[in-house]
């Protein structure tokens, strides 16, 4: 069933209000937004699938690809806070394709199923997109926090080595990318991801082996740079979790090695403000996900 943007503007409204101060986690936690066109599993796990929102229309529609964070655990929401965005940007004319994957506290979680979810995500993305008018030319990955991670891995994910148990032949091609505070960057914000989210590295990348003896050469979303993509690194102001230097620190070395990235830094934003349609800051958001997709001129 589809839906309109005043039905978007009403579900929103009963679920949320502006929100003065920063957002909180509680307040990201209460995020919902409408039910989504249809769910896709792309795997037999209860986290293995996917809530497509086709906008009302003819089509063919621009893609976004929305990966939750979360601090890759299950207790800090998922899916369903996203759906807050999804139903935004439905309304907007966007498809918006929402994964669900599993986290470290599932079976199967972490390294390395996270990274095939993510694969076989878009893989069944590709294989729906010409039923729903889907247009796959126009499509950009947009991630928070932990998710901001997994979208800029995404981005670099064809450079894998064919060793890898990470490598996946003919990757769908994304290379418009927005991350929301996230922590992408595993080598050098080590410290950073323990301190905000308790996660140790052997989590997110594996262990050493001989046949795999730097665990960061295919999961490390900095290591998989040039890739020929453009990255939005949105950071709110007041971002503890990512702070504005993450992304400063992310730019300076995408440039370095030959890609693009730029940063939008929104005032008197928290980490959760990054997400949430009922934030002062998600007019900058909004205008950074449709500039990424080519249907605005201007993005900040």
């Amino acid at each position: 069933m589809r839906f309109s943007s005043l039905l978007f503007a009403l579900a929103l409204g009963a679920a949320s209000s502006v929100h003065a101060a920063p957002m909180k986690l509680d307040d990201y936690l209460a995020l919902r937004g409408p039910a989504p066109t249809t769910k896709l599993a792309y795997g037999p796990a209860p986290s293995q699938y996917a809530e497509l929102f086709v906008p009302p229309g003819a089509g063919p529609f621009p893609v976004a690809v929305l990966v939750h964070g979360g601090c890759w655990n299950s207790k800090f929401g998922g899916i369903t806070q996203f759906r807050n965005m999804a139903g935004a940007l439905a309304a907007r004319g966007i498809a918006v394709w929402n994964v669900e994957y599993r986290r470290i506290d599932e079976p199967g979680g972490g390294y390395p199923g996270m990274y095939l979810d993510m694969h076989a995500a878009l893989d069944l993305l590709a294989t729906h997109a010409p039923a729903h008018k889907l247009d796959l030319k126009r499509i950009v990955a947009v991630g928070h926090s932990a998710g901001g991670q997994l979208v800029q891995w995404i981005a670099g994910r064809a450079r894998i080595p064919a060793g890898s148990p990470l490598h996946h032949a003919n990757p769908l091609k994304i290379d418009r990318i927005v991350s929301l505070g996230g922590l992408a960057d595993l080598r050098h914000e080590a410290a950073l991801i323990k301190s905000s989210c308790d996660r140790d590295l052997a989590q997110l990348a594996g262990t050493p082996s001989a046949a795999r003896p730097d665990v960061l050469v295919d999961t490390n979303a900095a290591d998989l740079m040039p890739n020929g993509s453009r990255t939005w690194l949105v950071t709110g102001a007041l971002d503890t979790i990512s702070p504005p230097r993450v992304a400063h620190d992310y730019a300076a070395r995408a440039a370095k090695l030959g890609d693009v990235a730029d940063v939008v830094i929104l005032p008197e934003a928290s980490h959760y403000d990054e997400v949430a349609t009922s934030s002062p800051a998600w007019p900058t958001v909004l205008k950074v996900i449709e500039g990424a997709l080519g249907l605005s001129t201007e993005t900040p």
